[in-house]
């Protein structure tokens, strides 16, 4: 069991290298980065326990073109289907009332 353990995380290591080389190089010729228009909603909890969407725009987002997350952005095959981004407020409790 140890063996196809390690033996997995070799390969994961290798595929990830592997990748960045591609990336870093351009190999094979293409962008390296590309952007994705994101759709960002708040999503505000109210005092009397009701949910409130508000829609706060469109941004674009830059993404790397490889199979993992490279130079501290995702992949553009992951950050195409997650297009939508929800930004949680919390206006309190009545309960449980906070001054600051």
């Amino acid at each position: 069991m140890k063996r196809i353990l390690i033996i997995a995380v070799v390969l994961a290591g290798i595929l990830y290298l592997a990748d960045l080389v591609s990336v870093r190089f351009r190999i094979p010729a293409r962008d390296t980065f590309g952007t994705v228009t994101v759709h960002t909603y708040y999503v505000v909890k109210l005092k009397n326990g009701r949910t409130e969407y508000d829609y706060a725009g469109d941004h674009d987002i830059s993404c790397s073109n490889s199979v993992f997350p490279q130079f501290r952005v995702k992949p553009c095959w992951y950050a195409r289907r997650h297009t939508e981004e929800q930004i949680k407020i919390d206006s309190g409790t009545p309960n449980n009332p906070r001054l600051f």
